[in-house]
């Protein structure tokens, strides 16, 4: 039996982050890990997606460009591009992040994990105690959706889309997600014919727009792009080739076939029946992330449904460290909105980026989520295109932006930017939400000229001077 203050579950991004900042406030800390420290974002997510997505970006954007576009002659090195993904999972070997461990001073338990009472785990046959907490971190799994023959024929999933070897000749993505989006992105840039189907639009939940400008986009650089269908059956056959139906009757046959409909909570064999909650469900938590009912388990990142964005589960970790080792040790908990204790930027203030070639920008509210929450908004747009800062961007730059404005209050609920290059201004937006600036101060941020960042200006003008 091994006896810690805190024992974490799940060495991913997330995992790290909770142990090291209770460790920093005097925690002794353990953390266990099936399989790679660092976790999904480190080997088969955020890294190497945006790896192979970053090489394409570029020499894109080289082509938009009267000078450089004349020097631009030949297409991507895939194998290089691979090369470089493959660098940024060292790899898929951990040993730079188990040094990262040691330097922490966290110690590390290699194995599957599972809780077999209060406060207590078991790992191959160990046990475990925690005197103050113990923190699920095992973040979500690939769901495959329920088409016939499609486990048979043995699809890509996101891990498979981020750590393949080879380009495939041919590649057929299920889902206009987040991922499906990006991975189609990457791969048609590496020379695959890419054909992605999807049931609805391309990237719901975000400003309809965005959908609809990155689908455009994506069928100009030669991704087939389908929407409103849907797959009814898959078979691969004897010389490897899949064959993909689609609800309004016609066929796809690729080399391979990815799908990324969505995420499953990743707890199935951690024990939680012991503890009276069930395996297989999302954790459902308070601000702090101690699971609802429970004065010792917390629940962090993907695990507990808030926001499956890793830079997002990073902030809870941050908070719910520091949370747990207050309570424990008997120190001021800040649990306000906006305490040091809490996420309360989860709820309306979250920023993302789609990594997709027109980029997708956003962080708060969309204008439709904030009318479903009851506030009384005003959303204007502009199109970025017209923007001085990003007419010498790229030659006939396509974009738009817009910001959801909470008239009672007079201060911006959410903003998107989709367009080239707009993901580095995302974090001016995500301070005026989370910092609840009002209209009128944002008058006197005056945007240096020319940037892109002058569309704040337009979108300023657009909603009218205060009086």
């Amino acid at each position: 039996m091994t006896d810690y203050d805190l024992i974490v579950i799940g060495a991913g991004a997330v995992g790290e982050n909770v142990a090291d900042y209770a460790h920093k406030r005097g925690l002794s800390v353990a953390i266990v890990e099936a399989e790679l420290v660092g976790g999904e974002c480190s080997y088969w997510a955020c890294m190497p997606s945006k790896a192979l997505l970053r090489s394409g970006h570029a020499l894109a954007a080289a082509k938009r460009l009267a000078g450089s576009a004349e020097a631009v002659t030949g297409s991507l090195d895939a194998a290089a591009v691979l090369a470089r993904r493959t660098s940024f999972t060292s790899d898929w070997k951990d040993d730079g992040q188990v040094s990262w461990l040691e330097s922490a001073g966290i110690d590390l338990v290699r194995g599957h994990a599972r809780i077999t009472g209060p406060k207590t785990i078991e790992v191959d046959g160990t046990t475990h105690t925690a005197r103050a907490a113990v923190a699920v971190v095992t973040g979500s799994l690939h769901a495959l959706p329920d088409v016939p023959g499609l486990a048979d024929a043995k699809p890509w999933g996101t891990r498979e889309g981020t750590s393949a070897r080879s380009v495939p000749e041919s590649l057929l993505v299920i889902g206009g997600g987040v991922a499906g989006t990006e991975l189609a992105t990457a791969w048609a840039s590496l020379g695959a014919k890419v054909t992605l189907v999807a049931r609805h639009g391309l990237l719901g939940g975000m400003e309809p727009f965005a959908g609809e400008l990155v689908a455009d986009a994506m069928r100009e650089s030669g991704i087939d792009v389908r929407t409103g269908v849907n797959p009814t059956r898959v078979d691969r056959d004897e010389h490897g080739l899949v064959t993909t139906t689609l609800d309004d009757g016609t066929t796809v046959i690729t080399s391979e076939v990815l799908a990324a409909t969505g995420r499953t909570p990743h707890t199935a064999d951690l024990g939680l029946e012991s503890i009276g909650l069930t395996a297989g469900d999302w954790l459902d938590v308070d601000d702090t992330m101690l699971v609802t009912g429970t004065d010792w388990l917390y629940a962090v990142g993907d695990v507990n449904h808030r926001v499956l964005l890793t830079h997002q589960g990073k902030y809870q970790a941050r908070a719910a460290g520091e949370a747990i080792a207050a309570r424990y040790q008997g120190t001021p908990l800040h649990t306000e909105p906006w305490g040091a204790h809490v996420a309360t930027a989860d709820h309306a203030a979250a920023p993302q980026v789609t990594f997709t070639d027109p980029e997708v920008a956003s962080v708060g509210l969309t204008e439709a989520k904030a009318k479903q929450q009851g506030l009384n908004v005003r959303a204007v747009e502009y199109e970025l295109g017209n923007i001085a800062g990003a007419a010498l961007q790229a030659d006939g730059y396509t974009g738009r932006a817009n910001m959801v404005v909470d008239e009672d209050r007079g201060v911006v609920v959410g903003m998107t930017f989709v367009g080239q290059d707009v993901a580095e201004m995302l974090q001016a937006a995500t301070i005026a939400v989370v910092g609840e600036v009002p209209l009128d101060r944002l008058w006197h941020a005056v945007p240096a000229y020319p940037t892109m960042n002058e569309i704040w200006l337009r979108l300023l003008e657009t909603y009218g001077r205060p009086e």
